[in-house]
């Protein structure tokens, strides 16, 4: 059985894990406040409603050019990112201030490429975002790196966060086969060769060896988890916690956020993995419920 090709059927896959994307990430943003730093410990969420960050906010615009170009347009993607760009939703600072002079008329090409001294940024903006790109392209995740890569520049121009960018898109891409979710061993195995050598790479290969690890405080240490925000440090974390828990997002959603470490975007990438998976991998539907509702821009079906 082969994934649906179609643009509804692209169109559905990549809203499915766009929805478990905001959830992660919506309800990930909520253990930031330190009054509710017991409730994570105890695996309970907080009253909502659970308002998503800028991880949302930015998968948001791949998925609509993705709905009107049935690929990626660079320009348009940018042009998306700072249409849409809403200041208050934690980005970075030197994303912010590239996306106001995109929506100033700056040029995306020169502005991203200047960034860090000209080595542009390897954060980990390009690899939170990707997940419903992957799940869009579940036909072909050698496509799905490919259009992975090109949608990071925009912003990311570093080699790490590109590679980011194509190992989650992979990821999810892998997630969504129609067939059933691949062993956690299968998914690693399948994005580290589809992603080329770097950081990014290596951590995941030392991901790989440590999918029998049971105690995710450890593989954090190991692999980092975001608190330096850059794409070597999240993604290889990321990827190992969604492997473990394909079909199960809440499993993969609390062992991602009990690690700490950049938990918004550690748990986007998780939810957009494990939830291009479909009805198996989706968010419980009462966290669903309680996630503040995709802006009225975004494509729906």
């Amino acid at each position: 059985m082969t994934a649906d090709s179609s643009p509804d059927g692209r169109l559905e896959r990549a809203l499915a894990s766009l929805r478990g994307l905001a959830v992660g990430d919506a309800l990930g943003s909520q253990y930031f406040v330190p009054v509710n730093y017991p409730l994570l410990k105890r695996r309970e969420t907080p009253p909502g409603p659970w308002q998503w960050t800028d991880d949302t906010e930015m998968a948001c615009s791949v998925v609509a050019v993705l709905a009107a170009h049935q690929r990626i347009d660079q320009d348009e993607l940018a042009r998306s990112f700072a249409v849409h760009h809403d200041f208050d939703r934690g980005y970075g600072p030197a994303v912010n201030r590239l996306l106001r002079l995109v929506r100033e008329g700056g040029d995306w090409r020169e502005l991203a490429s200047a960034l860090f001294n000209g080595q542009g940024s390897w954060g980990n903006g390009a690899a939170m975002r990707i997940a419903p790109l992957g799940a869009w392209y579940a036909d072909d995740p050698e496509q799905a790196t490919h259009q992975a890569e090109i949608s990071a520049y925009p912003t990311h121009q570093h080699r790490e966060a590109v590679v980011g960018a194509m190992a989650v898109a992979a990821a999810a891409a892998l997630a969504a086969d129609p067939a059933g979710p691949p062993t956690a061993e299968a998914l690693l195995d399948g994005v580290i060769a589809l992603v080329p050598k770097s950081a990014v790479g290596a951590g995941l290969r030392r991901a790989r060896d440590m999918l029998d690890y049971a105690d995710a405080d450890t593989v954090a240490a190991v692999l980092g988890c975001g608190r330096r925000t850059t794409a070597h440090d999240t993604v290889p974390f990321a990827l190992w916690s969604a492997a473990r828990a394909l079909g199960d997002y809440e499993t993969a959603f609390w062992t991602t956020a009990q690690a700490g470490g950049d938990v918004d975007t550690t748990c986007a990438i998780v939810g957009g993995v494990v939830a291009s998976g479909g009805k198996d991998g989706a968010p419980p539907e009462g966290w669903v419920d309680q996630t503040e509702a995709l802006p009225d821009w975004a494509p729906v079906q």
